[in-house]
């Protein structure tokens, strides 16, 4: 049986709230779980000390226990020391502005400087 440290959604529509749950994989997203071991609230601000709750020592045996967190948990986990924080990408190559709206961008700056 292959566990998971994942989120679960709950609230409201708009108004998402997330459970971290311990649940095995093939069970759904908010479906039956093992254990719940923090939450998560994106509706608050990133410095908020609410925003994400964690039960240090149920998460340290989970995953000691073999457990695994999805990437977000991942994150979460990370910054708060229980594992190595993992590397992402911040932006993805794909939102970067594209060719011509580069160069327009670049000759706006030239004008600016030249006018300045």
């Amino acid at each position: 049986m292959s566990v998971k440290i994942r989120l679960a959604r709950a609230g409201a529509k708009k108004r998402p709230y997330y459970h971290i749950v311990v649940a095995d994989s093939r069970s759904p997203r908010d479906g039956r779980f093992i254990e719940k071991v923090g939450a998560y609230n994106p509706m608050l601000p990133s410095d908020h000390a609410e925003r994400v709750r964690l039960v240090n020592e149920r998460i340290t045996h989970w995953l000691s226990q073999g457990a695994q967190p999805t990437d977000r948990v991942a994150r979460f986990l990370g910054n708060a020391g229980l594992i190595a924080k993992p590397n992402f990408n911040e932006q993805p190559k794909q939102s970067a502005p594209k060719k011509k709206a580069q160069d327009r961008a670049a000759a706006a700056a030239k004008a600016a400087e030249a006018a300045a």
